[in-house]
């Protein structure tokens, strides 16, 4: 079974936030997201998904994951691309 890799960014609201998270079910991820039973770090806003990638195996999908999480720059970029499309 496949993994995902996803970038949420904040909807609505004042403030911008985004979060780099994986998972093997990305909708039911985002709704978990939505509902405030998702990290504790999202919880109280409204998401939308911006960004995925398929990994095949959980530790691919691990480790690209972390390298995300750290590259504020990558995360930018993808933030970017996201308000020219």
């Amino acid at each position: 079974m496949p993994y995902y890799v996803y970038m949420i960014k904040t909807i609505g609201g004042t403030y911008s936030k985004s979060y780099v998270g994986y998972t093997k079910n990305i909708n039911s991820r985002l709704k978990k997201h939505n509902e405030n039973k998702g990290a504790k770090s999202t919880k109280g806003y409204n998401w939308k998904l911006i960004y995925k990638r398929k990994f095949l195996s959980k530790k691919d999908a691990m480790s690209y994951e972390y390298k995300l999480k750290k590259d504020k720059k990558k995360r930018k970029e993808i933030i970017k691309n996201l308000l020219h499309d």
